[in-house]
């Protein structure tokens, strides 16, 4: 692809804390040096609203691993990680999915994972995780913000997405988060 016309986006940042997993992405699509979108929906519920995921790459190439993984998630019900290292694998070894450029943020009450192309399925030391053009800024903030104040995964992740707005100019401030608590998903709410 034309370096010019190259699809770059995201901020993507999941957080666990309190019993409770929050995951927000921002909302802006860039092609070369413009702005094709400001309200993408980055970030969604699977399987029974049990699980969070997030993505940073091509649209496209989201949605077919989104398909993916939820088609692993029925194959091994109840066993995030083996859906996602299963996935991995396969995304790894087939001769189209290796051509996908995205990657792939997961989480559910007990893990939060970044899953790659390159076969890597990576679990944080830290509760929290974040991908794409601001995802070492967001990381960096929501870090911060865990340590050293009480909020909820939700504000941390809505902080953490803002702060990363203003310094990204890739990701925007049209903010997405869904929040996965003991009684399942509440959220979806954007902010600006």
């Amino acid at each position: 692809m034309n370096e010019n016309r190259r699809v770059r986006a995201t901020t993507v940042v999941a957080v666990r804390r309190d019993g409770a997993v929050a995951m927000g992405a921002d909302g802006q699509v860039t092609m070369g040096d413009t702005v094709v979108k400001g309200t993408a929906t980055k970030v969604r519920t699977l399987k029974d609203d049990r699980i969070l995921a997030g993505f940073a790459g091509g649209v496209a190439d989201a949605f077919t691993l989104f398909e993916k993984l939820e088609g692993k998630l029925e194959r091994y019900p109840g066993n995030l990680t083996r859906a996602c290292v299963e996935l991995a694998k396969e995304w790894r070894m087939d001769r189209y999915l290796r051509r996908l450029e995205a990657l792939l943020l997961v989480a559910d009450q007990d893990h939060l994972f970044v899953v790659s192309g390159d076969g890597n399925v990576l679990e944080p030391d830290e509760d929290v995780a974040a991908i794409g053009s601001g995802g070492s800024f967001a990381l960096a903030a929501a870090r911060a913000l865990r340590r050293r104040t009480e909020m909820d995964a939700g504000e941390i992740v809505r902080d953490a997405l803002e702060i990363a707005a203003e310094i990204c100019i890739y990701s925007n401030d049209r903010i997405t988060v869904l929040e996965l608590g003991p009684d399942g998903v509440s959220g979806g709410r954007e902010h600006s």
